[in-house]
């Protein structure tokens, strides 16, 4: 049986509620991805596919939520990042802890949110090396994280979001 995340600790971004899935069928994505930033393919997609199919499910729905955030983080589109995420989200702002109950909240502080720093990470993370597991797919040294958030109880449909957005620090 697969296996949904907790909670994560988070310095700035932390959201997810903990659902059990359902083990999923194998599902075909294309072999290899390209880089966001560079446009050039990303060898070694088959693995973390073969990585996320036998640890989380479906690696084409973290496959499109990846080049949409990546994409979304790389063109500074608050709006298209606040889409991405699972809320409510729970963000150290100015110090404090700040729920962040929805994608308006989000916008409003985007900006210490995902900080340069973390920007950099999320633009140049290769899909090829993420890494994978039960808590979701990593990016850098944790500045960012995505699992699937489960639609319904048996968790049989679920969408591909972004749970975790933190200084690694």
């Amino acid at each position: 049986m697969q296996t949904k995340p907790t909670r994560l600790a988070a310095l700035v971004l932390v959201s997810a509620a903990p659902c059990q899935r359902a083990e999923t069928p194998a599902a075909t994505a294309p072999p290899v991805a390209p880089n966001v930033v560079t446009g050039t393919p990303d060898a070694g997609t088959g693995d973390v596919n073969a990585r996320i199919q036998s640890v989380l499910g479906e690696p084409a729905k973290y496959e499109q939520a990846f080049a949409a955030f990546q994409k979304a983080v790389a063109a500074h589109d608050a709006k298209a990042v606040a889409a991405l995420v699972a809320y409510p989200f729970t963000a150290n702002v100015g110090g404090r802890k700040v729920k962040l109950p929805d994608a308006a909240a989000f916008v409003r502080h985007y900006d210490v949110i995902v900080t340069p720093a973390i920007a950099n990470v999320i633009t140049r993370q290769r899909y090829a090396d993420l890494f994978v597991n039960a808590d979701g797919v990593m990016f850098g040294q944790g500045e960012a994280w995505l699992n699937g958030i489960c639609k319904d109880d048996a968790c049989k449909d679920f969408d591909v979001r972004v749970i975790a957005i933190q200084s690694a620090n």
